[in-house]
């Protein structure tokens, strides 16, 4: 092969690399699901929920100050669920505390079947409609919550029906409907956008 012939093949060659190259840098690394990514919307409405449930207890909280009655009467009513009447008269902080933390978690593990069901199936619906869907769910979660599930392992538990009877079903319905809002609000926060790794460019040996 003659010098002639070398430096059209190395040219060849050149041209092959920057095709390649050129393919390369257009070509995403795709590593996300092809369809619905449910981990991370788990995840996500765990973390959404928990930031509804903090609306919901702040309203709550208002709420009672403004009746004129203890802030934290709806966390007292909550927490005869495990402790019973005995509940009613706790001022402890820590324990207080407690209850709150209680019922965060619980709003953190409601949340997830909320951010799921608002991400799979409302995402791209208009917004009334994810007002309308968001307010059916919170509706539908306090009526299992209250007169399902409490109605029953309450008073089978504990032998009494404190949230039942001490919770007007607006404030319990208000409640729920405040949380199911505030996840719609936030619920941009939990949008899964994939990203895409770039390439970066192949160096080429000039020596």
């Amino acid at each position: 092969m003659d010098r002639t012939e070398k430096l059209r093949e190395l040219e060849r060659l050149r041209a092959d690399v920057a095709r390649l190259e050129s393919e390369l840098r257009g070509a995403p690394v795709v590593w996300t699901p092809p369809d619905y990514y449910l981990a991370y919307h788990i995840l996500a409405g765990m973390v959404l929920g928990f930031v509804g449930a903090c609306s919901s207890l702040l309203f709550n909280i208002i709420g009672s100050a403004v009746l004129h009655q203890s802030p934290f009467q709806l966390i007292k009513v909550y927490m005869t669920f495990p402790l019973g009447e005995r509940a009613l008269d706790i001022s402890d902080g820590f324990a207080l505390a407690g209850g709150c933390g209680l019922y965060l978690c619980t709003g953190a593990a409601l949340g997830v079947p909320f951010h799921l069901v608002l991400s799979r199936w409302f995402s791209k619906s208009s917004i009334l409609t994810r007002i309308l869907a968001a307010s059916v769910l919170g509706v539908a979660v306090w009526l299992i919550n209250y007169y399902v599930l409490i109605a029953f392992l309450q008073p089978a538990m504990i032998g009494g029906n404190w949230i039942l009877d001490l919770i007007p079903w607006w404030v319990a319905a208000m409640t729920h409907l405040v949380f199911a809002w505030t996840m719609l609000l936030v619920d941009g926060w939990g949008r899964f956008v994939p990203y895409t790794q770039p390439v970066a460019p192949v160096q080429m040996d000039q020596s």
